[in-house]
């Protein structure tokens, strides 16, 4: 198969298709996240409080044995 060409005919390199990839990638996750969103709200309607799209998890490390 040919590699895709740009604009003015020359061929794309490999790192130009990853990062369209990527790009690609990350829009159709994006939506997934909207639809998402979308659907908790439609969920939760009426409420007082609105649905949040951030995790309320806290990191940390292991707990440190006592000896």
């Amino acid at each position: 198969m040919a590699s895709p060409k740009t604009p003015d005919g020359a061929r794309k390199s490999p790192a130009v298709k990853s990062l369209e990839r990527e790009k690609r990638k990350q829009k159709h996750e994006g939506d997934l996240r909207e639809e998402e969103l979308d659907e908790g709200l439609e969920d939760s309607f009426p409420a007082s409080d609105p649905v949040s799209v951030t995790s309320s998890s806290i990191p940390g490390g292991p707990k440190k044995k006592r000896k």
